[in-house]
């Protein structure tokens, strides 16, 4: 039998189809959430070391986001997500939401990286200009800082959209049926592993190409607006 033929049968004819759709849902439902918490996470702690910088009262708050940032980077995704899963959250079977909350939590301390980098690629006269028309340091960041840090920040939230679609593989340790885990119980029930495991790689290899493309799409553009800036 053929790789097709087996194919045919294993997803259409005994319905297996219907396993990896719901795998293939979970797995982008934990990626985008993830992807919003953890930039969320990670814009309040930019935002925190921005002006933690030259505060000494925020000190204190900059130090916690230090910890958070070397605790979180320092314990493998695997290892957070069954100690959230187990441990933390034990009483709670809702597998998708501890999985996209753990993921958002480890994207957090990658995210705030990126967008403190953003904050600062940003001449800081703007600061000092907005400061000068009334506004304070929040309105100055949020009127006017953010919007010019983001041209500088969605190429590196593309490329960590990517790795977090490919982190989620993991998220089967937790019971969740995500992509990998359901290719997996169609090669325990089929007793067949090539044609199941190679569906997911394809699976994933089609995502992350597309999301590549288009980071280099959205790079050309933003290349193109700098250079009909500068002339």
């Amino acid at each position: 039998m053929s790789f097709f033929e087996k194919f045919y049968q294993i997803f259409v004819e005994k319905g297996y189809y219907t396993l990896m759709l719901d795998g293939f849902k979970s797995t982008l439902i934990i990626t985008v959430g993830a992807l919003a918490i953890g930039l969320v996470i990670g814009t309040i702690i930019a935002v925190i070391k921005y002006f933690g910088d030259d505060s000494k009262p925020m000190r204190p708050l900059v130090w916690l986001c230090d910890l958070y940032t070397t605790v979180v980077r320092g314990i493998p995704v695997v290892v957070l997500l069954l100690i959230f899963f187990f441990v933390i959250f034990a009483s709670s079977k809702n597998g998708i939401a501890i999985a996209t909350l753990t993921f958002g939590i480890n994207s957090g301390a990658y995210m705030a990286e990126l967008v403190r980098s953003g904050l600062n690629a940003v001449n800081a006269g703007q600061m000092e200009a907005g400061r000068s028309l009334g506004l304070s340091k929040l309105q100055t960041m949020r009127k006017i800082i953010l919007p010019q840090a983001i041209r500088y920040i969605l190429p590196a939230i593309f490329n960590e959209l990517i790795a977090l679609l490919k982190e989620t593989s993991v998220a089967g340790y937790v019971a969740v049926v995500d992509l990998t885990r359901a290719g997996t119980l169609v090669r325990n029930n089929t007793y067949n592993a090539v044609v199941p495991l190679t569906l997911v790689a394809v699976v994933y290899l089609v995502l992350v190409v597309l999301l590549t493309r288009l980071l280099r799409l959205l790079e050309r553009r933003m290349s193109t607006d700098d250079r009909r800036r500068k002339s």
